[in-house]
Order: structure tokens, then sequence, then C-alpha cells
């Protein structure tokens, strides 16, 4: 899977018009792929005088359309909703774990990609809750990405992930089943 890249100051705003060799450096293929998914109607776009503009919201709904998740993205959205549920249950005590381990993080990764998914961990751990508890649950690329790079380590203990790995695997085992 090609990676979903952000710029920090403008991930939150859905409704950022985007040129299409934005858009296409975000999804990490050619601008006139971009054109020919705008020709097609694959991927809705507005018109600023002759050029094509993508909103942010437009080209994150395509992005999920277009790309499954792997069997470890979805073991990874579980122990998400693991932790969204330590954060609800606990939120001072699972935010103080998580910014201790940001800053653990960011000392290591001053440079390149992962700096980047880290100070966007950063902007939303000084947020709203909700949008912490939102990239956590959230199945869009952007979601994906910031969860490769999670502050949250050591906030479930062995136990949990145990059961929640286990409960996985009997869930994607029986989603995977022929029906009878």
């Amino acid at each position: 899977m090609r990676s979903f890249t952000f710029d920090q100051a403008s991930a939150s705003a859905s409704d950022d018009l985007l040129t299409t060799g934005e858009a296409a450096t975000m999804l990490g293929v050619s601008r006139q792929h971009i054109v020919n998914l705008c020709d097609r109607g694959d991927l809705a776009y507005v018109t600023s005088g002759a050029h094509r503009r993508i909103t942010r919201a437009e080209l994150e709904a395509f992005a999920a359309r277009s790309a499954r998740m792997t069997r470890d993205q979805r073991r990874s959205l579980w122990l998400s909703y693991a932790v969204a549920g330590r954060l609800v249950e606990e939120p001072e005590a699972t935010l103080a774990t998580a910014r201790h381990n940001l800053a653990r993080l960011q000392e290591r990764h001053t440079r390149g990609q992962a700096a980047r998914w880290l100070a966007e961990w950063e902007h939303l751990l000084d947020g709203p809750l909700e949008a912490v508890l939102h990239t956590l649950t959230s199945t869009s690329p952007r979601a994906r990405e910031l969860r490769q790079n999670s502050p949250f380590a050591g906030v479930l203990d062995e136990r949990t992930r145990e059961r929640v790995r286990a409960n996985f695997s009997d869930h994607d085992r029986a989603a995977r089943a022929p029906a009878r």
C-alpha cells in the first residue's frame, strides 16, 4: 500500500482544496492518474478557472474506499479499540502515558516520515479527546498510518492485549470461513 502523507498544519481541515499535484503526492501516484480519476468520475472535484481542485475530505474518502486493510492493520485497529476504551475510562492517566511515550519517540525520530506522524500525534494529544478517539478508531488511511506510530504503548496490560489478539483471531477466522 502506498503511504498517505499529510501536512500537519492542514491535516484537520477536511474542506481544504488541493491541487491535482498535491492530491497525487498524498496518494503516492502521478498527477495524471489523479486527472484520470477525476475525468472518469471516480474522484469528485471542483474547478477553479481551468484547474481541478479536490477537497481533502473527498481524497480521504476515496483512499478509504480504494484501499482494503491488511490483517495486521485490522488487528492494530482492534487493539486501538481497546486503547480507546481505556482512554474513555481513564483519560488523564492514559494521555499522560501517551505524552511520555511520545516525548521518548520524538527524541529518537527527529527527521523523516516518523517525525511527521509523531508531530501529528502531539497535535492530537493537545487537542480535544474526541479527535484522539476518532483517530484510534477510524479506518482512514491517515489513521492507519498514525496507529503505526502510536504513542499508546503500555496503556494495555499484556493480559488485555492477549485477549484482544485472541478475540480478533477468532473473529477473523470466522469471517473468512466459508458459509454453510
